[in-house]
């Protein structure tokens, strides 16, 4: 009798939770949200971050704060998150670091796709190319041209060693046949600088950081990453001369796994309908950002993919990370 009466106790416990999950939704948040950005503030990535915010809280009726938690190639924020507890209050924007982070990093203190459940991929960013504007190539073709013909001369910096920029940067000299050598820099600032001071040759970086940089005349763009030009901007791809390459960047919204699924599923419907606004869709064309939106589950199977894919590159070109 004592078992039976066990087994029916577990049973509608089961039935209770499995009836409560959408009512949880319904109600949910009850509490401030935050999210946790794992940058220093005033990057791109912050200033999405802070309108998505500003339209998540008019949506849900309690504060949105932006928590930042910088360092360790995203790693921090993304531990912070996959330790946080699996009641939707918490939320990751994550880019392409975490898919790249598993492979390049050996001792990350969280198991990505384990710890961690997809939301929504928000945008899909453009990466570009981008020189002086006194440098002698122009165009992709003449870079590769000058590359073979002065081999060992040519430099680039990216944002750190590792991010998607890197290797980017790492498979278009495969592709291309030619080498240039990686000076990794602590951000796009730093190697804005010192590309606009003459100790870089090239620097690889999203389309928006650069932007400003390209319209002032202080810098050229020879080529974007993406299998397309971007949108309301009228620069060539990398693709128009190697055909098939397509290099991007990602911005997303992760959640601690376990986080009930009636929840993930409320986050990303609201998160879409905040992507959709007539502000979200000005800046992301402004920054030559493509809007995703995609369901939890196809963000998972994204993200998989990705990291197979970086972990690829990150084997052939021998990157390491201490």
């Amino acid at each position: 009798m004592r078992l039976i009466k066990l087994f029916t106790g577990m049973a509608m416990a089961a039935l209770a939770f499995t009836l409560g999950a959408p009512a949880m939704a319904q109600t949910w948040p009850t509490a401030p949200v935050k999210i946790i950005i794992p940058f220093p503030p005033g990057g791109p990535t912050d200033t999405v971050g802070r309108i998505l915010a500003k339209n998540l809280q008019d949506t849900w009726g309690q504060p949105v704060i932006i928590d930042y938690k910088p360092g360790a190639g995203t790693a921090i924020g993304a531990d912070f998150v996959a330790k946080s507890a699996a009641d939707g209050m918490t939320i990751g924007m994550v880019n392409s670091s975490l898919a790249v982070n598993p492979s390049l990093r050996k001792q990350l203190p969280y198991d990505t796709l384990k710890d961690l459940s997809g939301v929504t991929q928000l945008f899909d960013m453009q990466l570009a190319i981008v020189a002086r504007p006194d440098a002698p190539f122009n165009t992709l073709k003449e870079l590769i041209e000058y590359g073979k013909k002065n081999p060992g001369k040519l430099n680039y910096g990216t944002p750190g060693a590792g991010s998607t920029t890197h290797l980017g940067a790492e498979l278009l000299q495969r592709e291309a046949g030619f080498t240039m050598q990686h000076i990794a820099m602590k951000g796009s600032a730093p190697a804005h600088t010192e590309l606009m001071g003459g100790r870089l040759d090239l620097v690889v970086d999203p389309f928006l950081s650069i932007l400003p940089y390209v319209q002032g005349g202080r810098m050229k763009i020879i080529a974007t990453m993406g299998d397309k030009r971007v949108a309301g901007h009228d620069y060539p791809t990398v693709a128009e001369t190697i055909p098939g390459f397509n290099v991007g960047a990602l911005l997303g919204f992760v959640v601690p796994s376990g986080t009930p699924k009636s929840v993930v599923r409320k986050i990303q419907a609201d998160t879409v309908k905040a992507l959709a606004s007539p502000e979200v869709q000005a800046r992301a064309k402004e920054y030559g950002l493509k809007v995703v939106g995609s369901t939890p589950d196809q963000f998972d199977t994204f993200l998989a993919a990705e990291m197979k894919k970086w972990g690829k590159v990150i084997t052939e070109a021998k990157i390491q990370i201490e």
